[in-house]
C-alpha cells in the first residue's frame, strides 16, 4: 500500500516485525560421566570393607580391607569403584609377597576399565605344595586364590560383577535333597576337616566344593546346585 508523506523527514528508525521471534537458547551441554583413571587423586574419605579370612597355610588370620570411591555421585552415571586394597595380618612370613601384591592390585583399581580380570587371574593361581579346602567344604588352590576369591565377593556386592546367588526354589530343592541322602546313608562323622556337606561327598568341577552327592544315578552339588542331569 502506498502511503503519502506531507511532512519533512527528520528522521527514522526500523520497526521491527511484530512476528519476529528471538532466537532459541542454545540447549545446555551434558558433562560426560567420569570414569575411573589414575589422574583421579584420592578423596579424604572412602568407603571401605574388610574381610577375615583364616587359611590353614597361615600362621594367623588375614584382613583383607577394599575401598571403594564413589563416582558422580547423586546422579544417574553414580557408581561405585574400588580404590586400593590392603592386607593386614600378626604374621609377617608372607609379608613382602603380600606387600607386593596390593600396590599391584591397587594400580590396577585405579587405573580403571574392566578390573574384574584380576579375579579370574588370581584364583588361577596354584600352590606347588598343594592346596586346602576352607570351611564349609570349599577348596583353594592357593593363599593368592583365596584373596582373589574376596575380591570377587566384593566386585559382586558392588555390582561389578554379576552375582550367582541361588532362588529361593533352588535352595529348598537343595535342601530336600541333601536332607533325603543323609537319611538314606545314615552317615555319622566326627570328621571336623571343615565340610558342612556330606562326609563321603566329592569336589564339584564348577565351584570347587565338595559337596557333590549321587542319588538315583544323578550326581548333583549342594552348594551351587550343579547338576549332569540338567
Amino acid at each position: 500500500m502506498t502511503v503519502k508523506i506531507d511532512h519533512k523527514i527528520v528522521g527514522y528508525r526500523v520497526k521491527k516485525a511484530d512476528t519476529e521471534q528471538a532466537a532459541p537458547a542454545a540447549a545446555p551441554v551434558e558433562a560426560k560421566p567420569v570414569r575411573m583413571n589414575e589422574t583421579i587423586e584420592r578423596p579424604d574419605f572412602l568407603l571401605g570393607t574388610t574381610y577375615k579370612i583364616k587359611p590353614p597355610v597361615a600362621e594367623h588370620a588375614m584382613y583383607i580391607t577394599i575401598n571403594d570411591i564413589v563416582l558422580n555421585e547423586g546422579t544417574d552415571h553414580e557408581s561405585r569403584q574400588p580404590y586400593e586394597v590392603f592386607i593386614n595380618s600378626k604374621s609377617m612370613e608372607h609379608f613382602q609377597w603380600v606387600i607386593a601384591l596390593t600396590r599391584v592390585i591397587s594400580a590396577v583399581f585405579r587405573k580403571g576399565g574392566d578390573v574384574t580380570f584380576l579375579v579370574e587371574e588370581l584364583r588361577s593361581v596354584y600352590d606347588p605344595n598343594g592346596g586346602y579346602f576352607k570351611k564349609g567344604g570349599v577348596f583353594m588352590p592357593s593363599l593368592v586364590a583365596e584373596i582373589g576369591a574376596v575380591i570377587e565377593k566384593h566386585l559382586k556386592a558392588i555390582g561389578l560383577l554379576e552375582s550367582d546367588e541361588m532362588s529361593e526354589t533352588t535352595k529348598r530343592i537343595l535342601a530336600e535333597k541333601r536332607a533325603e541322602f543323609e537319611a538314606s546313608q545314615k552317615a555319622a562323622t566326627n570328621d571336623e576337616s571343615a565340610s558342612e556337606y556330606p562326609a563321603n561327598a566329592t569336589m564339584c568341577a564348577k565351584c570347587s566344593t565338595k559337596a557333590v552327592i549321587v542319588m538315583d544315578g544323578c550326581a548333583t552339588c549342594l552348594s551351587c546346585g550343579d547338576s549332569k542331569c540338567g
